[in-house]
């Protein structure tokens, strides 16, 4: 069965969609598609660069934003190519295993920024609980080992999957509704049952994303317990104000991520325009929105990026 798999994906065409109804207009289409991209490289990469010029910036909370910066711009780097290619040069077919290795990468690092928010909540809960300990609980060698710890997990578990799919039998072309490849579509191919894929997937989901969701709430549930335990107004206030962003881009992340889930499973038969578009905000609004938000809300990082251009200035 392995060997006619493989062979019968030798022999088939595989095909992305791009934005189905819309072919004509892909050329206008183009035009948000790269600003977004040119948004989230461009703001990810000054964050990072403000954290690793800035001694001040080398503190547990902006050290875990340097690398959720990281997550999201892999995230837009997996997807890049092929929209990019879709949407300026028409180029819609591939090699297998190309489409294969885009789907492994965008998991992956999607993994990786759940199990990064959740270490950046974890970093508010010691903050908020144990103020006196924080810089002794989250070294730098323990936050470079959470960071090795969520990458081993992220691998681990998406590395099955394409693997899986390698081994059962595909009997017509390969056409995916989109434009780069999510695990949900590519189970819809084959011409055996991929129910075991399917099952795998849904576990994966829970076991990171739902896992993940579920501790984020309970750290914020008791983070709002105790800061609403204090006396006094402004100090809630200023508590409050200080997890604003993160909330924000919690929000920004598994709103979208919930609704990609509920649509593949519970409106299948809604319009593909409708899963393009769910898709696209679950892969493209987070990692748009993310640095402006902490670069809004945060005024050190606010900071950190006006002191990056003015370096550049003096240079000049």
């Amino acid at each position: 069965m392995g060997a006619k798999a493989n062979a019968s994906l030798d022999l088939l065409p595989s095909f992305l969609t791009g934005i189905p109804g819309l072919e004509a207009q892909h050329g206008w289409l183009s035009i948000p598609f790269f600003t977004m991209y040119i948004i989230d490289i461009v703001g990810n990469s000054l964050i990072m660069a403000a954290v690793r010029v800035d001694p001040a910036f080398h503190e547990p909370m902006y050290l875990f934003l340097s690398t959720l910066a990281i997550t999201e711009v892999g995230v837009s780097a997996s997807t890049l190519p092929t929209v990019i290619g879709i949407l300026w040069f028409d180029v819609r077919q591939a090699d297998f295993d190309g489409y294969l290795a885009q789907m492994f990468f965008i998991h992956t690092f999607s993994c990786m920024e759940s199990g990064v928010l959740l270490a950046v909540s974890y970093d508010h809960f010691v903050a908020i609980y144990n103020l006196p300990w924080y810089t002794a609980i989250l070294t730098l060698p323990r936050i470079i080992s959470m960071g090795f710890g969520i990458t081993l997990k992220s691998v681990t578990l998406m590395a099955p999957l394409p693997t899986l799919l390698k081994k059962v039998p595909y009997c017509h072309a390969n056409v995916l509704s989109l434009s780069y490849c999510l695990h949900s579509d590519l189970i819809q191919l084959p011409c055996a049952d991929s129910k075991l894929n399917s099952i795998l997937g849904l576990a994966i989901v829970l076991a990171t994303f739902g896992l993940d969701s579920l501790l984020i709430v309970v750290s914020y549930v008791l983070i709002l317990y105790t800061v609403l335990g204090i006396a006094s107004g402004e100090g809630r206030r200023k508590a409050l104000n200080t997890y604003v962003s993160h909330i924000c881009a919690v929000l920004v992340y598994y709103v979208p991520m919930i609704g990609v889930s509920v649509m593949h499973r519970a409106a299948k038969h809604a319009s593909t325009m409708v899963h393009t578009l769910m898709s696209s905000i679950y892969l493209f609004v987070p990692p748009v929105l993310n640095p402006i938000i902490y670069s809004v809300k945060t005024r050190p990082v606010r900071q950190g990026i006006a002191t990056l251009f003015s370096c550049k200035k003096e240079l000049l």
